[in-house]
């Protein structure tokens, strides 16, 4: 069981989605609006926000930058629009998952396992240091060169899948499966939004990099700036 908060202002997809919820022992709040939305994530402290983009008084991406600014919530973004830069939008904002209306009920709960599953992952490992990189699993933290990195969860989680494989190369595949849960399938898109967001925090461009070496058509090495000399 989980408590979730469904923000949807469409009353029939509220309600089919609040029953098939309930009937998975979900305890479920709603919010038809934005400003509602944020009100009740902060009141009820949700584990999964499930968030629609078409809201009737701010949009749905402003609502997942505002959430994001005082929550590290899970957030699965529910929504009719399809297009790539919508959806790359909604992941740069911190949205940790993207479903696209008309959507099956059991699409969405397995989705909301997935998000679940990803937040008991045990973090109770050794500090890996990696040149002036530093990452802490149980703290969730990380330095460089002595100075404090601030990183989204799914930001923190691919860093510590590449860190833990040192120097090797790791598949977008491996990535997609570890970080998301999620089968491979169109899922470069969403690994290369986050290693974009990525390397800016490390101060680096795939064009230049100094830690996330991208390995054409194999996948991505986190190692060492000296080592790749």
């Amino acid at each position: 069981m989980a408590r979730i908060l469904l923000v949807e202002d469409d009353p029939d997809i509220r309600r089919s989605l609040v029953r098939a919820l309930e009937e998975r022992n979900h305890a479920v709040a709603t919010a038809p609006t934005g400003m509602a939305a944020l009100e009740t994530a902060v009141r009820t402290e949700p584990e999964v926000v499930l968030l629609d983009l078409g809201l009737p008084d701010v949009d749905g991406l402003s609502v997942l930058t505002m959430l994001r600014a005082v929550s590290d919530v899970p957030v699965i973004v529910i929504t009719a629009r399809d297009d790539d830069p919508t959806i790359v939008a909604a992941l740069d904002a911190g949205a940790d998952d993207y479903v696209v209306k008309p959507f099956g009920l059991e699409h969405v709960a397995a989705r909301i396992r997935a998000v679940l599953r990803r937040g008991t992952t045990p973090t109770d490992r050794a500090t890996i240091q990696v040149g002036g990189l530093e990452i802490d699993p149980g703290a969730r933290q990380v330095t460089l060169d002595g100075r404090p990195i601030s990183l989204t969860r799914k930001e923190f989680d691919l860093l510590l899948a590449l860190a833990s494989r040192n120097g090797e190369v790791v598949s977008k595949r491996t990535l997609l499966s570890e970080v998301w849960q999620q089968a491979y399938g169109g899922g470069d898109r969403t690994v290369d939004v986050h290693l974009s967001w990525l390397r800016r925090k490390l101060g680096e461009t795939a064009e230049a990099p100094r830690y996330l070496h991208t390995v054409r058509g194999v996948g991505i090495r986190l190692a060492e700036p000296d080592a790749e000399g």
